[in-house]
């Protein structure tokens, strides 16, 4: 039986008697709701409250050593009632039952819990250690050593599940009720007060868009944004747009089977090949009735309408302005590569003319040939609503008739192509700079009046008023500006020339096929070299011959012996494997450093906090991009060979890759379809056409005027 709470009150009044009776009630409770080993446990219960009514003694020692003699008295108290509940002697047990010592013998083995008795000492207590906690420690001391030493099993990435994007969108009724009707006949499309996320990441909030049917619009924004995220919710209606609105987004390739690839093109217009097959049944008719020979006629009249008759010339034209020949047009669709099947599916969705057509980075696809047609084509003869998704600068220059940006989980529409919005957009951020510090200004000089004069009476009114008119003052938002995009190659050391050169190469992969015939090149530390051509004309085997992946049938290849060399492939994602961080990644390809070096090596591609951690799968186009440009220079090359590097990265990425490029103390030789990113870096461009390949003294001006001439022949 715990001691009464009427000896422990008498206790605490004879050391406290100015003490509160609230307070001795809530001591008592404490002390008799649970049991204490000792005067510490006691001290630590009930000391700060018993200090505080400590009145009697001044000093802080004096608190102390009263507490410590109250907190004893207390203990004395309750242990000797503990004990003379007890007994005199609490070793003694009373046994309940008769002990029978040779079944108790005989369970000892089979049960671990059973041995403790009143006849059993000896026995070791189990442990009280939570294994749980324990592993979890050894393994923290594990990845300590594990980081020291350089062990790249340390390395754990934080896995972030690849999450289907959301939408969410706020209608007024009066749309609702227009869209239930179907009077809603307009093409313009308008969505207001709509969020988009992806998984816990919010890409848009409370954001508007608004497309003028006829009009061109280029989504321009950094790597990661969301801009493809937007596109998808666009073209599966997840954001609410009027039915009766067409909308096509060009994301996959034609299926590869037996269909032609000018019937391809020819199938997608579903209205032409409804009425051209139920003219052939109308026609095979023996004896038609009058109904079915004056529906013949109206069939007869739609295709006059549709112009059915200049289909496969219209088909053609566009197959051939993005690079198909008169014989490719004519070949099965599985017969074609996988970037060729994507032109397929370009071609069909031009020739389909949907209200909306949406474009996710056409150009990566496409030769400059295609890109300059394309350009024109879309300038010259797309009627509807176009949404662009291009890192291509040029093509966003003449192409789009307005820009929206897409930033700080918002979209800004700007009238005008690129350049206007590059300039337009600097203005704004001027005049909100200048906003937003005016306004801060004036708060100050307001704030700092009202603390003034907050307490005279006379000019409370006056403060009041100030007060009142900081609150109703509309803020103006400081303004983010996005972070400079980062490329740091390093340094590699010095080599004697000659460094890298071919010497009358020849190469073909079968016998009799040359794709390359004699060519004699040569690249050193200085050079910045850039290769043109159409598709096929041989760029990515050039390329393959001078990093030694192919070697020459006949001629030579001669290579510094010391010469290493980073090679960028136009299909690097594949190379990736999408199941480990960026961090994990490189520490399998070139083991051996910690995580702290490889984290910053990533951060000097852009790749940074959290990103390399991140599983691959989770990345943006652009970001796998940085991810591979890392890779490739971890060896220090001296010469970077890059074939289309451009593609997936947004456009202030590539001028940033431009600039350093410019700035890396090795050789460049690059393929591009990226007419900025050619200005910029190259002072050589090779052209690679029917097998060979010819330096173009008048740079990239003597090539598009080339283009333009066969552009001509098409048209």
């Amino acid at each position: 039986m715990m001691c009464s709470t009427l000896e422990l009150s008498s206790i605490i009044a004879k050391q406290l008697p100015n003490i509160d009776q609230h307070l001795t009630n809530y001591i008592v409770g404490v002390l008799t709701c649970d049991t204490f080993d000792s005067v510490d446990e006691i001290t630590d219960a009930i000391g700060e409250v018993l200090k505080s009514c400590c009145v009697d003694y001044e000093t802080d020692a004096g608190n102390d050593d009263q507490i410590e003699s109250l907190c004893g008295q207390l203990f004395d108290a309750i242990n000797i009632n503990v004990s003379q509940t007890n007994g005199s002697d609490s070793s003694k047990q009373r046994l309940l039952a008769p002990v029978h010592l040779g079944s108790m013998v005989s369970r000892l083995d089979d049960s671990a819990t059973d041995w403790k008795s009143i006849w059993t000492q000896g026995r070791e207590k189990e442990t009280q250690v939570d294994s749980k906690k324990l592993a979890k420690a050894e393994a923290k001391i594990k990845q300590k050593i594990d980081k020291r030493d350089g062990n790249t099993d340390a390395f754990k990435p934080i896995i972030q599940m690849v999450k289907e994007a959301t939408a969410n969108q706020q209608m007024s009724k009066k749309d609702v009720k227009s869209e239930a009707r179907g009077s809603n006949k307009t093409k313009d499309i308008k969505i207001d007060n709509f969020d988009v996320a992806f998984g816990d990441h919010v890409l848009l909030k409370s954001a508007q868009l608004t497309l003028g049917y006829g009009r061109r619009y280029g989504l321009c924004g950094r790597n990661g944004i969301g801009k493809s995220t937007l596109l998808h919710m666009i073209s599966n209606r997840s954001l609410v747009i009027p039915g009766h609105i067409s909308i096509l987004h060009v994301e996959q390739e034609v299926i590869g089977d037996d269909t032609l690839a000018i019937d391809s093109v020819l199938e997608c217009d579903v209205v032409r090949n409804g009425l051209l097959n139920e003219e052939k049944q109308l026609s095979a008719l023996n004896d038609p009735t009058p109904e079915q020979t004056e529906r013949l006629s109206e069939v007869y009249q739609h295709l006059s309408a549709i112009e059915s008759d200049k289909a496969p010339a219209r088909a053609s034209i566009i197959l051939s302005g993005l690079g198909f020949t008169t014989d490719m047009q004519r070949q099965e669709t599985k017969a074609f590569s996988g970037g060729w099947r994507m032109r397929i599916a370009l071609a069909r969705a031009l020739f389909s003319r949907p209200d909306l057509l949406l474009l996710d980075e056409p150009t990566n696809m496409l030769d400059m040939k295609a890109i300059i047609w394309l350009e024109q084509y879309l300038i010259n003869e797309w009627e509807s609503t176009l949404l662009v998704v291009s890192h291509d600068r040029t093509f966003l220059a003449s192409v789009p008739t307005d820009v929206l940006h897409f930033h700080s989980q918002r979209l800004d529409n700007y009238r005008g192509n690129y350049e206007q919005f590059v300039k337009s957009m600097g203005e704004k951020l001027k005049n909100q700079i200048r906003e937003y510090e005016a306004q801060q200004a004036y708060k100050q000089h307001v704030q700092e009046f009202i603390d003034k004069f907050r307490y005279n009476a006379k000019r409370a009114s006056l403060v009041q008023s100030k007060i009142k008119a900081l609150e109703r003052l509309e803020e103006v938002e400081a303004v983010e500006k996005e972070p400079d995009v980062i490329f740091r190659f390093p340094e590699p050391e010095a080599l004697i020339p000659p460094i890298l050169q071919l010497d009358e190469a020849t190469f073909a992969y079968e016998k009799g096929k040359v794709i390359l015939n004699k060519i004699s090149l040569n690249a050193n530390l200085e050079s910045r070299i850039c290769i043109v051509g159409d598709n096929g004309s041989g760029k990515t085997t050039l390329l393959k011959l001078l990093t030694g992946d192919l070697d020459p049938t006949s001629g030579i290849r001669h290579a510094h012996r010391n010469l290493a060399i980073g090679y960028f492939s136009q299909h690097h994602v594949d190379q990736l494997s999408m199941n480990l961080s960026p961090l994990q990644f490189m520490a399998s390809k070139y083991p051996g450093k910690n995580e702290e070096y490889y984290r910053r090596y990533l951060g000097s591609f852009g790749i940074t906090g959290d990103l390399s951690l991140q599983s691959m799968a989770s990345l943006s186009g652009g970001q796998k991009s940085r991810v591979a440009f890392a890779i490739m220079t971890l060896t220090n090359p001296h010469l970077l060979i890059l074939d289309e590097p451009t593609n997936h990265l947004d456009v202030e990425t590539v001028e940033a890759l431009a600039k350093s490029l410019n700035t890396y103390k090795g050789g460049v030789i690059l393929v591009t379809h990226d007419q900025q990113m050619i200005e910029l870096v190259c002072k050589e461009l090779w052209y690679c056409n029917n097998k060979s390949v010819s330096c173009l003294e008048g740079g990239f001006a003597e090539y598009r005027h080339i283009i333009e001439a066969d552009l001509a022949n098409i048209r």
